[in-house]
């Protein structure tokens, strides 16, 4: 089962979870081969209703002692900025695109994420862009026009 898992933390990042979980978005999974989405929703207000068809299922749960399980069940993890979420993903070798939440102040998400993109570790973009954008993971190497 080709899977993508997405991660908030311990925050509340609403936009992300709406963007991903939006039928648009869920059908380009879809089109790229994924048939499984995990969403760890943390304290959002927003919380999609899980499904399972015989073709794709979608997952969701606010917290887990550890997210070690899901990252290694994962294909592909987009994620919040937060610094345990990044460095835990990249410590498993997982392809990761960061998504930045613009509502922040003082947003030292986007410092992180712009200075391991540079370090060639990730990709990374908001909300606002990320449905627009072409994001996938093909033939073991993450390939993006963000």
């Amino acid at each position: 089962m080709k899977c993508v898992f997405v991660t908030v933390g311990t925050t509340s990042f609403d936009d992300l979870i709406a963007c991903v979980s939006a039928h648009d978005t869920l059908q380009v999974i879809k089109s790229l081969g994924y048939n499984r989405l995990v969403l760890q929703i943390g304290r959002g207000k927003v919380v999609p209703e899980p499904f399972s068809t015989e073709s794709f299922t979608l997952d969701v749960y606010r917290y887990k002692d550890s997210l070690k399980e899901d990252l290694q069940k994962a294909d592909l993890v987009i994620s919040h900025a937060g610094a345990g979420s990044c460095l835990e993903t990249l410590e498993k070798r997982k392809p990761l695109v960061v998504v930045i939440n613009e509502k922040l102040m003082n947003n030292h998400q986007l410092e992180l994420a712009k200075q391991l993109h540079k370090d060639g570790h990730l990709f990374y973009c908001t909300c606002s862009c990320f449905a627009a954008r072409s994001i996938i993971w093909k033939s073991g190497r993450l390939v993006s026009h963000i």
